[in-house]
């Protein structure tokens, strides 16, 4: 699913050299890749090479299981992770974007990295990773310019684990909360557009999911349990696909207990506000015993209305 880019992207890549890493062999004596102490620069050439040899001796007299910590530039790190960003090595890039916070975790292109983290987690698939560390972003940096995105990318984790209605909706009720947090917080961002879109499907979702619960009370006959779950589709997912349904089932619960005034009522409604569904002509054949003519919402709607008041 394509979804917005990372603003950070934007910024391009981190092209300096970070103060006091040596990128080159400079000076005689001075080893790519390693920061030499400002001491060993005092000493003559042939005893700064030593100090150096011993101190790369030292690093892997560690031992074979752990590999020696070398702090790298963070321009280095940081072009290192977008190359594997580039590659759609997104394991590698967030793991590189996570040393670039540790090894230099006062350095602007932290906060960077830790966006990017997000997003790289994101693409590899690893929704409840990047939930964490958008939660994490979004509380060490609630006023970044940039925070509306890291909401953005933890609803769209959400959003991306909704499953089908047959099975549990805990991750469809979080993804609904992200998407309404985005709006509420976000009215005017790209962000919000985006995310009211989604939040379309995502109360359609949750109305499928009562609705089949309602289904399986009205087979069987537990008629009060499933007209709590057709009024709660009524009531709270007015906007959505599954309301003609709900109310012609209301229909039916109301009926099967001897509710005539409520089923009534209930048809009214559904021949009003969609006449010309397939719900409709079902709540009509329950009503009357016979099809609906094509002038239902002049016709028989009008005389349910009269009946009931």
């Amino acid at each position: 699913m394509a979804i917005y880019p990372p603003p950070i992207a934007k910024l391009g890549r981190c092209r300096f050299v970070a103060v006091g890493a040596i990128r080159a062999i400079s000076a005689p004596g001075n080893v790519a890749g390693l920061r030499v102490p400002m001491r060993l620069s005092l000493l003559p050439s042939p005893w700064r090479v030593a100090a150096i040899v011993l101190t790369i001796a030292l690093a892997a007299c560690g031992g074979s299981k752990n590999e020696a910590y070398i702090e790298k530039p963070v321009d280095d790190l940081y072009n290192k992770a977008m190359d594997a960003l580039v590659d759609e090595n997104y394991t590698a890039a967030a793991k590189t974007f996570d040393q670039v916070e540790s090894q230099h975790p006062y350095s602007v292109w932290a906060t960077k990295s830790q966006l990017m983290q997000v997003y790289s987690l994101y693409q590899g698939g690893k929704y409840d990773d990047a939930i964490i560390a958008a939660d994490r972003f979004i509380q060490l940096h609630p006023g970044h310019k940039d925070v509306a995105y890291a909401y953005y990318l933890k609803a769209i984790c959400y959003y991306m684990q909704i499953v089908d209605v047959g099975r549990d909706q805990k991750l469809t009720e979080l993804a609904l909360k992200s998407l309404d947090d985005i709006v509420r917080r976000f009215p005017d961002s790209k962000y919000a557009r985006d995310a009211k879109l989604k939040l379309d499907f995502t109360r359609d979702h949750l109305a499928g999911k009562e609705m089949e619960i309602g289904r399986y009370y009205l087979k069987r006959g537990e008629y009060l349990a499933g007209m709590n779950r057709f009024k709660r589709v009524i009531d709270n997912f007015q906007t959505t696909t599954h309301v003609p349904e709900a109310l012609e089932r209301l229909v039916e619960c109301d009926l099967a207990l001897g509710l005539n005034n409520e089923a009534k009522a209930n048809a009214a409604v559904l021949g009003h506000n969609y006449p010309g569904s397939r719900w409709y002509g079902e709540a009509y054949a329950l009503m009357t015993g016979g099809s609906p003519p094509a002038t239902a919402s002049e016709g028989w709607f009008s005389r349910l209305v009269s009946g009931v008041l």
